[in-house]
């Protein structure tokens, strides 16, 4: 347990002698009551036994921050990194700020944040190793870095930033509230450490001793409704109606102004972010930021995935239905190699996207959470498809090789299976993107761009399979140009649609377009050209009969070109609901600079270059016979009993 001081200064010391039944979300605060099962249990913390004494264990606690006197010390930022031993690239806590008004009436206004422990905790619900517990112990949501695989889902459900991914030891970590403090009758070190009282600890809605608000909101404070966050906010000197980042989010949070003439916004009313264009409407390629992003393994994934399940899906129609274009696929000599192209990229994507993980030797932990995680639901249907079509492969081969020796009703099954997996695995494909953290992504034309590529790009493989066998039918050529004109027609709408309904969105996805037209505005405008004149290209195609190579080449390079750069785009564009940074600290603006101009090797800095592990095969050799080890261990004890 943790070592209590003799004489701790009263300040460092809980004490809620009363609270609320409820929180104000209808919420039971009392997590566990006397009898309970998870009553009287011990944490466990460094192995120690003992169960804390503090009489509101088992209530929820959160955070009570005052604005009016915090003056960014960043001493609570320091006490937690000290406490924790986090290295300077990483920062549980931490103090952003937004300003508002113009010399000489400029107010600044700062936000210290670390994790919220939700009621709602969406970063539980969304890991697929299950890192991630809510605990009736003070309803710390507490994180086990050592079953984390490095995927970083989490951080992308958060509002609030508050998992942090670190790129060197390839993992997650966060605040875990400082339960082993609070075991003693403590307070967290950053409550403890704070200059000016303005950071507080306790069973929520207990507003402290000299205080008089107990807001849920604060200008730069994400949106509450999506995990009901345990904190609660003071800010009693009034602000003006805009307030500004000074990071290089081009964001800024507008009060809408009051019907009363004249009257300044008052404290703890909300606040909306809307576009702040601060960048001007200048247009730039930026072509090797787009295709130098950290998340290619994703661009990667998705796309031969899709491609696979839409080639698949394309055969599979055509032979149930019996469709005479598709009939020289029947045929095992064009049958084996058509599935042997298809499984090849779906391993070639699969295999980006475990090397993208921080440990990609454990892999096998993305099955832990399918009851709740859309990540697990996705990789179990994904690898479902895959050994489906591995299974058809195997047994067409066969077929060429040694003849008609298994019943076709076994192919059936292996089709049957792959297309249960490709509809589960391209549903939560879909479902884990849709993030109300990140509302360039939560719109639905995120179904139509992927279900779009599958058509477009699934067609276009077989297209290029059957000329390359020199067996493109002009039937076979115009159904697959109907398809794939469908498929990039889809997602062209969606597109449409996005732009149209975040271009004026009280929300960052206002800013995501605005960067997808100016700091990307060239890339942009050359995928929405490459889209267009594919399409003409296609029209044509099919008016006339021509499927020569030259034409299916160019119509493929087009195609594979717009794909690319629209899901590159999808990837670096989004912006999520993070809290606001400082000038140099969490500011991703600087943090590019900081890895481009080599400013990141100095580790003082607080910016790290993204770095991931290679496959360690010792280490997964190493898991398997920890786990053989403790089979045999279990049996031996259970022959000996």
């Amino acid at each position: 347990m943790f070592q209590r001081r003799e004489f701790e200064p009263d300040y460092a010391l809980l004490s809620d002698p009363v609270s609320e039944s409820t929180n104000r979300y209808g919420k039971q605060i009392e997590l566990a009551k006397e009898g309970d099962p998870l009553h009287n249990k011990s944490l466990n913390i460094n192995g120690d036994s003992a169960i804390g004494e503090n009489p509101n264990r088992y209530k929820q606690h959160g955070f009570y921050f005052n604005a009016d006197n915090c003056i960014a010390c960043h001493a609570c930022e320091s006490a937690c990194s000290e406490k924790n031993d986090n290295p300077a690239h990483l920062a549980f806590r931490s103090v952003g700020f937004v300003e508002g008004g113009s010399y000489p009436n400029v107010q600044r206004l700062n936000i210290s944040m670390a994790c919220n422990h939700c009621d709602n905790p969406v970063c539980l619900k969304g890991c697929p190793t299950r890192a991630y517990t809510k605990f009736s112990e003070y309803g710390a949501v507490l994180q086990d870095p050592d079953i984390c695989f490095g995927c970083g889902y989490c951080t992308w459900v958060c509002p609030y930033n508050a998992p942090q991914l670190d790129p060197v030891k390839g993992q997650v970590t966060k605040c875990n509230m400082c339960v082993d403090r609070l075991e003693v009758g403590l307070k967290p070190a950053c409550v403890s450490a704070c200059l000016g009282k303005a950071l507080d600890f306790g069973v929520i809605e207990n507003i402290p001793e000299g205080r008089e608000q107990s807001q849920t909101t604060i200008p730069g404070f994400p949106r509450t409704d999506i995990t009901h966050p345990n904190i609660r906010f003071q800010q009693t000197r009034t602000t003006h109606r805009e307030m500004h980042r000074l990071d290089q989010v081009p964001l800024k949070y507008h009060q809408e102004e009051s019907p009363e003439k004249n009257r300044r916004c008052k404290a703890g009313e909300q606040f909306q972010p809307e576009l702040d264009p601060k960048h001007g409407f200048t247009r730039s390629w930026n072509l090797k930021k787009l295709l130098g992003s950290h998340e290619n393994g994703h661009v990667i994934f998705t796309l031969t995935s899709q491609m696979v399940i839409g080639s698949f899906l394309l055969l599979a129609l055509g032979r149930w239905f019996s469709l005479p274009p598709f009939s020289l696929f029947e045929d095992v000599s064009v049958q084996v190699p058509t599935t042997l192209i298809l499984l090849i990229t779906m391993g070639v994507g699969l295999f980006k996207l475990n090397m993208h993980l921080g440990k990609p030797h454990r892999f096998y932990r993305g099955f832990y959470n399918l009851k709740l995680s859309p990540v697990s639901r996705e990789i179990a249907g994904v690898t479902l498809f895959s050994i489906g079509l591995a299974g058809f492969t195997l047994f067409a081969l066969a077929e060429l090789l040694f003849g008609e020796l298994f019943p076709s009703l076994i192919q059936e099954l292996f089709i049957g299976l792959s297309l249960l997996g490709g509809g589960v695995g391209g549903y939560y494909m879909i479902k884990l993107y849709r993030i109300p953290a990140r509302p360039y992504w939560d719109h639905w034309h995120t179904a139509a761009a992927f279900v779009g590529t599958a058509l477009s790009l699934g067609a276009l493989l077989l297209f290029l399979i059957a000329l390359a066998m020199d067996q493109l039918s002009p039937e076979l050529g115009r159904l697959l140009a109907m398809v794939m004109a469908f498929g990039i027609s889809l997602e062209g709408i969606g597109l449409l649609f996005h732009s149209l309904d975040l271009e004026h969105a009280t929300n960052e996805g206002a800013a995501s377009i605005y960067q997808q037209q100016t700091t990307y505005g060239y890339s942009y405008w050359l995928r929405n050209g490459l889209i267009s004149f594919s399409l003409l290209l296609l029209f044509t195609m099919t008016w006339f009969d021509l499927y020569s190579a030259p034409l299916l080449l160019l119509l493929a390079v087009m195609v594979a070109v717009a794909s690319i750069i629209g899901r590159a785009l999808f990837y670096v564009l989004v912006i999520p609901t993070t809290m606001p940074g400082a000038f140099f600290w969490k500011n991703p603006g600087f943090m590019e600079h900081a890895i481009e101009s080599g400013l990141s090797e100095t580790t003082t800095l607080g910016v790290e270059p993204s770095r991931h592990h290679p496959f360690r095969l010792d280490e997964l050799i190493a898991d398997a016979r920890c786990a053989l080890n403790q089979y045999l261990a279990t049996n031996r004890s259970t022959k000996a009993r």
